[in-house]
């Protein structure tokens, strides 16, 4: 996402403009149009207090070109650029203001924000110190959104505290950069309260619904925000941040015609727009069309340098024009600023596994494959780099693994530190979230889960607004096997924030405590507001097949398939036992068969390949294909169930006996009833 722009005071420039429209004086225009001057610096004035910065702008540039030479009317002009976020054209302005004899002492805080915006909040707080008194609100508030520039989150914190003291509560903008500095700590909770009193004070106010939007879309959904991004642009259809916030969510939402025209819009508001340019070249890549996704992103230039979508779309694209080398510094730039993001991790492991750098890519994708929810496709690769170092025992557990149902529960990466140097960490900052983070972290790693637990609840009563704080005592919940303890952490935590992880999580946990009924609630939701997301795709398609909704699962993959193609195995796989269970076994062979080609070790593929030819009555093949699948993961029930019917079926009671038992002793087995019924005939 874009960096957010926060929307200033207007005391400041107002205060300065209606003394000096009071009373023109020698300050009024000379021109023979100074009239018309006045007519609109006034209209511009009233648009800024209804929070119509795009046309206060309009307005105030007509002033300025009805008379050039009136300094109030490049202030007030610099104050329109400064509400819709673009500080070098404010700067500017207020240079050109001070060049027609505008006290440019009476402007230290419009600078202040102008440097801030421009990333130099060093300079910012230097400006915000020389205001006057009478602008002291407003400089301070620029002051505290520079130090949470500068990462001194808690300073800027008591700073706004102040100001909303000085102000009795009642400045809207301050508790809206007091809710973008909560949302940078994490607090989330807090972020909310404080968005929640701006808009009581101000409505209208586009910086509070574009910040409750953003909110509200971690915490309920896409679906969700989009109304609030567009109450915002009824307020100012042409505000800029917020037309790349509300196509940004289109995007993701699936809904990418709205979205191209959002981002239109946003380039007319802002020619050359760097987040417009962006997100349509997202949109291009997504369509299959890299040349003009690159194109697209070469338009942008240096504005976006350093920030991790455009770095790792930028990979994506130099890796499919087979610059590896390039793909691959792009995704360690993403890894440097976002060390958990799991998608570049797999990006960059199979960039190096291409680049035949087998250990760097173990390296990179440890964090990963070590997790108990490892994916199937980061678990092929370790073991493709184990196979080519030569280490084969490795190579075949994690192979072994691949494309499996998620046996054990999401646990956080791990960290390198050892306990001792964490514990020290913390004994000199036990408040620290990050350092207690990292120590419980340590503690997980040394197996003294109990003492991670302590630690991690402690935390969520320390920040309770902030959701990573109850992810992390759900999983550790997890690693005790509390599944329902664990289920209503997740609870608080989704009550803050309701994205994939918070999600996968907690139908893990519903699941496991026998709660399947809760989990497909809240599966269900999470796919209303996000019905784009894949994981939770995968998830329904799995859970629509296990209760034998075979033309519901079909649609479901089908649509995956669409957009993932045909090398995901695991993909083929269910499409295959999908279309058995509806009886188009003709073309359940052509995908079991396809996926079984993909990934002959993959127990899953292999299972239901085996499966589909039982179904079409090729009892030895099946069978030979099933063994092989319980093989390779002997303690999966579901593998053995299958191979239990077509034993039973072929007339080898015995061996049927052996597996059924063997999957009746899994307390998950989820097929008890029919193994049961099986097994009492078998004698």
């Amino acid at each position: 996402m874009p960096d957010r722009r926060r929307l200033a005071s207007l005391a400041g420039v107002t205060a300065i403009a209606l003394a000096a429209l009071a009373g023109l004086g020698s300050a009024s225009p000379a021109r023979a149009d100074a009239a018309s001057a006045r007519h609109e610096l006034a209209i511009s004035l009233t648009l800024l207090e209804r929070n119509q910065a795009t046309s206060a702008r309009s307005h105030a540039l007509k002033a300025v070109a009805a008379d050039p030479g009136w300094g109030l009317a490049h202030a007030v002009l610099a104050r329109s650029y400064l509400a819709l976020g673009e500080g070098l054209a404010a700067q500017a302005e207020l240079g050109r203001a001070h060049d027609a004899g505008f006290d440019i002492d009476r402007a230290h805080q419009l600078l202040a924000e102008a440097w801030l915006l421009q990333g130099n909040p060093k300079q910012a707080l230097v400006e915000a110190a020389k205001a006057p008194p009478r602008y002291s609100v407003y400089a301070a508030r620029v002051a505290g959104r520079a130090l949470a520039a500068q990462r001194k989150l808690p300073e800027a914190q008591a700073m706004l505290a102040r100001v909303l003291r000085a102000t009795d509560g009642k400045d809207a903008a301050a508790w809206v950069d007091l809710g973008r500095i909560r949302q940078q700590s994490s607090d989330v909770a807090g972020a909310i309260a404080a968005a929640t009193r701006a808009l009581a004070i101000d409505r209208g106010n586009v910086e509070a619904l574009v910040l409750r939007g953003e909110l509200v879309r971690d915490q309920y959904g896409l679906i969700a925000a989009l109304p609030w991004f567009e109450t915002a642009l009824k307020v100012d259809p042409w505000r800029h941040d917020a037309l790349i916030d509300y196509a940004a969510t289109l995007g993701d939402a699936g809904r990418y015609t709205e979205m191209l025209d959002v981002t239109r819009r946003a380039l007319a508001a802002r020619a050359g727009s760097p987040q417009a340019l962006y997100l349509q070249a997202v949109m291009a890549a997504r369509a299959g069309n890299d040349d003009l996704a690159r194109a697209l992103l070469q338009r942008t230039g240096n504005a976006l340098d350093g920030k991790p979508g455009p770095l790792l779309l930028a990979g994506i694209l130099d890796y499919s024009a087979g610059g590896f080398q390039q793909a691959i510094e792009k995704w360690r730039g993403v890894l440097s600023l976002q060390p958990t993001n799991i998608v570049a991790r797999r990006l960059l492991g199979t960039a190096l596994l291409q680049g035949g750098d087998e250990r760097g890519a173990l390296d990179v994708l440890r964090p990963v494959a070590l997790r108990g929810d490892a994916d199937s496709y980061t678990l092929s690769l370790v073991g493709r780099a184990f196979e080519l170092t030569g280490e084969r025992d490795w190579a075949v557990k994690f192979l072994d693994r691949s494309a499996i149902p998620v046996r054990d529960p999401s646990t956080p990466f791990g960290i390198d530190d050892s306990l001792d140097v964490l514990t020290v960490a913390l004994d000199r900052a036990p408040d620290n979230p990050v350092i207690t983070v990292d120590y419980v972290r340590g503690l997980i790693d040394a197996k003294k889960i109990d003492a991670a637990l302590a630690e991690a609840q402690r935390l969520a009563k320390l920040y309770p607004g902030a959701p990573q704080a109850h992810l992390l005592v759900g999983d550790v919940l997890m690693l005790m096997k509390r599944f329902d303890d664990a289920a209503a952490a997740y609870r608080r935590a989704s009550d803050l924030r309701f994205d994939e992880a918070t999600m996968l999580r907690a139908v893990d946990a519903l699941d496991r405590a026998g709660h399947r009924d809760q989990a497909s609630a809240v599966l269900a939701i999470f796919l209303t507001q996000n019905p784009e997301n894949v994981a939770a795709q995968r998830l329904t398609a799995h859970w629509q097949i296990a209760a034998g909704d075979w033309l519901a699962a079909i649609d479901t993959l089908e649509s995956l398939r669409e957009r993932l193609g045909n090398r995901d195995a695991a993909l083929l796989a269910e499409l295959a036992y999908a279309y058995a269970g509806n009886d188009q076994l003709d073309v359940a062979q052509l995908f079991a068969a396809a996926a079984y080609r993909l990934a002959p070790l993959n127990p899953a593929a292999t299972d239901a390949y085996g499966w589909v030819l039982y179904q079409a009555g090729q009892n030895t093949p099946a069978l030979q294909l099933m063994r092989k699948a319980v093989s390779i993961a002997p303690w999966h029930a579901g593998l053995r169930w299958h191979l239990a019917q077509a034993e039973a079926d072929s007339g080898q009671k015995a061996e049927a006996k052996t597996n059924i038992d063997a999957a009746l002793g899994d307390p998950t087995f989820e097929d008890r009833a029919a193994a049961q019924a099986l097994r009492a005939t078998l004698g």
